[in-house]
């Protein structure tokens, strides 16, 4: 009987301070978990991290093993078991960058009308600049062109009919 390896998702969230992966990647080491891909980011002081870990026993047992640590670092800890698909990644082949006054929707507006024409978004990351009398939302995504870029230049032609600045770039991927 051939042994399935069990992966999950743990999802901390907190306060940014120094050694947050150090205490918490140490923690699953030594708790006997390995790590698949993660990704760490720090927005708006806060830090955050997705981790993809392989680990035999439970969820509840994979709680007690980095639990203690995010409590003591001040995080939030979540965890999901997941089926993992490591070297599973999609190449983008369009990169798209969004500016417009920021207002309540703009995300949900253009991720909408650029899903309709058929983007799938492998990455989105965004910014408030500007003054706090006048934001500015930027936004830069990446993803798939699943329907062909006139159909996103179409998308986007209905974004900057609402005033907002967008413009595509097709990411050329070389092989080999």
């Amino acid at each position: 009987m051939q042994h399935k390896e069990k992966w999950y998702m743990l999802t901390l969230v907190g306060k940014d301070r120094p050694g947050i992966v150090a205490h918490v990647t140490a923690a699953l080491y030594e708790g006997g978990a390995n790590l698949g891909e993660t990704s760490m980011m720090r927005l708006g002081g806060n830090f955050t991290i997705m981790m993809m870990v392989q680990f035999e026993g439970s969820t509840h047992a994979l709680q007690d093993v980095v639990g203690g640590v995010a409590e003591s670092l001040g995080l939030k800890l979540h965890i999901d078991p997941i089926v993992a698909q490591l070297h599973n990644h999609p190449e983008p082949d369009v990169h798209i960058t969004v500016y417009g006054a920021d207002r309540a929707g703009i995300v949900a507006r253009v991720t909408g009308v650029l899903a309709e024409a058929g983007l799938d978004i492998l990455d989105l990351e965004s910014d408030v600049a500007g003054t706090n009398a006048e934001p500015i939302y930027i936004m830069h995504l990446e993803g798939h062109a699943a329907e062909g870029i006139p159909a996103l230049e179409s998308a986007l032609d209905i974004v900057r009919a609402d005033g907002v600045d967008a413009s595509l770039q097709r990411i050329d991927t070389m092989l080999g």
